[in-house]
């Protein structure tokens, strides 16, 4: 929990990314996936909440989870790069769509012909991505090369298949993007007294996810769900700050203004494009929900990570030094910034089947149904 829910932060923050948030207001259902494939494919953008592994093949990256204890619940006790004690929300996501979990393009072998796998979808995301070029600037895949990669994708299908075929396969199928928090988190970094006011880097932040959606949509993107940022002051990285525990006040506030411009923008752009449809997650919401009511959701720890060292486990990461919690299913965290794979799965039930405040206009069931 990315994803998904921060320039300039020190490596070791792992993509923190919209890590405060995924969380969920229905229950948890089992791993083994129901649903029924209602879309050709998935593609996922975004960062360390939904990537799959990456990261791990980005030679000089430090953000890298291939290492216990992640993955200590995942298929085979297998840490496969997930910044996660299990699966993340983009696996999860997939078996609701009855799809199999897009792999890491990175992952993929050189092939002449990688249309087969390319037509069952594809992982970009990558750990410590921002929407700034300037995120953890050769740690990760940003976003602008992330589309690149999806954009060579759409190369390969279109010489393959045609131009027609590509385009309809595309219009299908569903884009995910969970980006956003690595940028807030770098800001929030930074010097207070040199840096622009938070309204005005949320507006140099949208202006740029503008482009970047365009370039989405004129590569056949015509299905997009967006996971916003969740209480990014309330991970235990940033509650540590705080002598009393509590949350960053000033980081919030960053994700709501975020959040607002995000749904704003996606707006503007269905109303541009008519034939463009969207789902927008509001992880703030959710995941404060859960953290004021825990008890409501079985939560019995909401402020300190599962897997650290330290106050709260947030003074030091997830290593395999590190001590972790047994009772994972309690814990709203994993580490210092994502969520534990409990988590990630309630989240996923109100992206798929959840309603207004959480998700809207529709959710990603009603979106696969366009």
């Amino acid at each position: 929990m990315a994803s998904s829910l921060f320039p300039a932060v020190h490596c070791f923050s792992y993509s923190t990314v919209s890590c405060c948030f995924f969380f969920l207001l229905f229950f948890y259902f089992p791993s083994v996936s129901h649903g029924q494939n209602t879309v050709p494919a998935m593609y996922m953008f975004g960062d360390s909440l939904v990537d799959a592994g990456n990261n791990n093949h980005i030679p000089l990256s430090l953000i890298k989870a291939d290492f216990p204890h992640n993955g200590v619940d995942y298929p085979g006790r297998k840490a496969t790069g997930r910044f996660s004690n299990g699966k993340n929300a983009a696996d999860f996501l997939a078996e609701k769509l009855g799809l199999q979990s897009p792999p890491p393009y990175l992952s993929l072998p050189s092939s002449s012909n990688a249309t087969d796998t390319f037509l069952r979808g594809v992982n970009f995301a990558s750990g410590g991505a921002g929407i700034l070029n300037t995120t953890h600037k050769g740690q990760c895949l940003t976003l602008d090369r992330q589309i690149e990669l999806f954009s060579s994708v759409y190369g390969g299908l279109a010489q393959q298949l045609g131009g027609v075929e590509t385009q309809k396969h595309l219009s299908q199928s569903i884009i995910g993007i969970v980006i956003g928090s690595n940028d807030l988190f770098g800001y929030f970094k930074s010097d207070s007294d040199s840096r622009a006011t938070p309204q005005q880097f949320i507006d140099s932040l949208v202006f740029t996810l503008t482009a970047q959606l365009k370039r989405l949509y004129n590569l056949g993107a015509r299905k997009i769900f967006f996971v916003g940022t969740g209480p990014i002051g309330c991970c235990p990285s940033q509650r540590i700050q705080n002598k009393t525990g509590d949350c960053h006040v000033e980081s919030n506030y960053g994700s709501i203004l975020y959040n607002q411009g995000v749904s704003s923008l996606l707006r503007v752009m269905k109303s541009e494009l008519g034939d463009m449809s969207y789902s927008f997650f509001n992880a703030y919401s959710a995941l404060m929900e859960y953290i004021q009511n825990p008890s409501k959701y079985e939560f019995t720890e909401v402020k300190a990570a599962c897997c650290g060292l330290g106050n709260l486990n947030a003074k030091v990461a997830c290593l395999p030094i590190s001590s972790y919690c047994s009772n994972r299913r309690d814990y709203v965290f994993w580490d210092f910034y994502h969520p534990t794979a409990a988590t990630s799965r309630m989240l996923t039930n109100i992206i798929f089947d959840g309603s207004h405040p959480y998700v809207y206009p529709v959710n990603v069931r009603q979106l696969a149904d366009v």
